[in-house]
Formats: structure tokens, C-alpha cells, sequence
């Protein structure tokens, strides 16, 4: 990002006033108070100089016994001051060269083919292994499974180290906030956007810039909301591309359409208690049947039909059990089945959330054919 774009993100972010946002989303004080021991205080952290981390990354790689004349032509080249890039994958890189295990762990971890993990490596789990060494090898493996939206993973390799030990606290706060955001876990990813925000005296821009992104999301959040339901699906659609069709993830699925189940009650019941009120009528006047402008009345309105999602029975409240295995057996429903389920599904909602309810559904056939 250039200085112009940046500096009009500054001037964005003080006119939404990110004081406010702050306070607003800062987690309840016995919940930060829990984890305070994890972060350090204000404006403390700063990644290493160049000349530092060189000299961090040469003393690893002779403790390694890895000082031959050709390892070390590689090393000068990787830490080469005229190129510009970044202290982690200069230590990354320094990492690979010597041992054998991280170079085969990032390259599984920046395969877009290999099967994500399941658990934390033994390896960066390994006391008998230098500080340097797991902290900044755990930092490179868990951006390379973010990149990947591996975030369950990510996360729990990043809560292994602490930011105070590698050459880039600013990386390791802003892949935890990023992971933390996409697993809805609001509370831990205030802090980690606080600690990009005020704790890492040189994040980088980009890494400001979305955090503060990130924090005006959550204001908007609710729980059980529409909101939280696209933000389920979307996690439930990111799994399922993982190939983490397990019980984790049906648990969400049940989640998700038992919360529908709700909101369409809430609705028809909210749509009876207004026809009532108002005789049987609709206020502001009555839609037609063919969808025309309300104030048409030649074609009267009733009261909501009940929700009778794929069930072909009459009216009555919404079959409670056939909804909840609807996502399940998506797939296997013929083609007209489904469009009119969609149709009773996404009725009277916003037409945002009505894309995120088809585009979900629609991954689900895809996924089970």
C-alpha cells in the first residue's frame, strides 16, 4: 500500500473514531484479565534489526554445525541487504538450509495439495530444540496455514510461542488476529488487533490496516443474528473445502439450521401477529400475487403461509426434524425439490443474507455429489 492510501486509511479510521471502536469491542475485563500475561505492555515490541536477526539466524546455523563453505555462500545470499525481503522468511529460509525437518514442515505447510494438519508437529513442540529455532519456525509454519485458511491449526501453533521470540512480533500478532476473527472468537481477537495496533511499534501498514478492518467487523457482530449465520457458513463452507466434513462441522451445520428453523418461526409468527392486528390486511397495503408494488388490491393478501419446507404436507409450523437434515441431504434432493426449498427458506430476508444461505447450499450439493 502507498503512503497516499495509507495516510487516507489513517484519516478513514479517525473519523470512524477507532478510540470508540476499541472501547466498544474490548472483551469483558475478567476475560482480558485472563490473558493478559500473554501480551506485553504498550508500544514495546519491535522486530530486530537486519545486522540482529543475521547475527541470531549465523549463531543457530553454527550451533547447527551447518557452517560449510557452501551453506554459508546460500546464507549471505538469503540475507543479502540489497534484497528487500522480509526478517521471517529470511530466518525461514536460514532454518531450511540446516535441518532437514523444518524444510520438509513449510514445504508441506505452502503445498496447496497436502492435507492440512490435524495437530500441533511434535517438532515445534520439541524442548530439546533452540527457542530461536521452534519460535520462528512455528511462526513461519502457522502463516503458511493461514495463507491456506488452516485457522484452527494456525492458531494453536502461534499459542506455543510467545511474540517477544520472534524476529517479527507484528507477523505473529496479526496471523493470530486473523485466525482468532475467522473462528468467531471475538474476545482473543481484540486483544491480538490491539497488540497489531498499539503493542508492535513497527507493524507494517497492511498488517494495521486490516487489523483496524477487522475490529469494525466485530462491532457489527451479534449473536445469533443473520450475521452469525452467514459467519457459520462461511467457516462451515471453508472446512468442507478443507475436506473436514466431521462431526465438528455437522455440529455447525445443525447449528445453522436449527437457527434458521427459529428465525422463520420468528417471522411467520411476527407476519400472523400483523395480519391480525390489522384485520387480515397488510400495512402499507398488500402485494400481489405476481410480486406487483403494494396498494394493489384487487388480489387481497392473507396471512403468511406456513413454512412447509420439502415436506409436501399442508399448513402447520415448520417440520422441525426435516429441516435440520435438509443441509444433510441437499444433495440427493431433485432439482425442483430444492428450488422450493430455497424459495421458503430465504423468504423475507435481506437479499445479502439470502446469497450467502443459496451460495452455502449450493457448496453443499457440489460437496456431495
Amino acid at each position: 500500500m502507498n503512503l497516499r492510501h495509507w495516510s487516507l486509511a489513517l484519516a478513514l479510521t479517525a473519523q470512524l473514531g477507532l478510540g470508540s471502536a476499541l472501547a466498544e469491542t474490548r472483551p469483558a475485563p475478567a476475560a482480558e484479565k485472563a490473558k493478559e500475561k500473554e501480551f506485553v505492555a504498550f508500544g514495546t515490541l519491535k522486530a530486530p534489526t537486519l545486522d540482529a536477526a543475521r547475527g541470531q539466524a549465523l549463531d543457530w546455523l553454527k550451533g547447527a554445525g551447518k557452517a560449510d563453505d557452501k551453506t554459508l555462500k546460500e546464507f549471505e545470499a538469503l540475507w543479502d541487504a540489497k534484497t528487500d525481503s522480509p526478517l521471517l522468511s529470511r530466518v525461514a529460509g536460514t532454518l531450511t538450509l540446516a535441518d532437514a525437518d523444518a524444510a520438509k514442515l513449510l514445504a508441506e505447510a505452502r503445498d496447496p495439495a497436502a492435507a492440512p494438519p490435524i495437530e500441533v508437529p511434535a517438532i515445534l513442540k520439541d524442548a530439546k530444540r533452540p527457542a530461536f529455532y521452534r519460535a520462528n519456525l512455528a511462526l513461519a509454519y502457522a502463516r503458511a496455514l493461514s495463507n491456506k485458511r488452516v485457522f484452527e491449526e494456525a492458531l494453536d501453533v502461534l499459542k506455543t510461542v510467545k511474540a517477544d521470540q520472534v524476529v517479527d512480533p507484528g507477523a505473529y500478532f496479526f496471523h493470530r488476529a486473523v485466525a482468532e476473527h475467522a473462528l468467531l472468537l471475538k474476545d482473543d481477537a481484540f486483544r491480538s488487533i490491539t497488540a497489531v495496533i498499539e503493542d508492535v511499534a513497527d507493524a507494517p501498514d497492511r498488517y494495521r490496516l486490516v487489523s483496524v478492518l477487522m475490529l469494525y467487523d466485530m462491532r457489527t457482530w451479534k449473536e445469533k443474528d443473520l450475521g452469525w449465520i452467514s459467519r457459520k457458513m462461511n467457516n462451515i463452507e471453508r472446512r468442507l473445502d478443507l475436506a473436514r466434513g466431521g462431526p465438528q462441522t455437522q455440529k455447525m451445520q445443525k447449528e445453522v439450521v436449527a437457527r434458521l428453523d427459529e428465525l422463520i418461526k420468528q417471522l411467520e409468527k411476527q407476519n400472523q401477529n400483523s395480519s391480525q392486528s390489522n384485520g387480515g390486511g397488510c400495512p402499507g397495503g398488500c402485494p400481489s400475487p405476481s410480486g406487483g408494488q403494494p396498494g394493489n388490491t384487487n388480489n387481497p393478501s392473507s396471512p403468511m403461509k406456513d413454512s412447509n419446507i420439502a415436506t409436501n404436507g399442508g399448513p402447520g409450523e415448520v417440520a422441525n426434524q426435516r429441516l435440520k437434515g435438509l443441509a444433510e441431504q441437499w444433495g440427493k434432493l431433485p432439482e425442483r425439490e430444492r428450488a422450493k426449498a430455497m424459495a421458503d427458506l430465504t423468504r423475507d430476508m435481506p437479499p445479502q443474507y439470502r446469497e450467502v444461505i443459496e451460495r452455502y447450499f449450493k457448496d453443499l450439493a457440489r460437496n456431495t455429489k
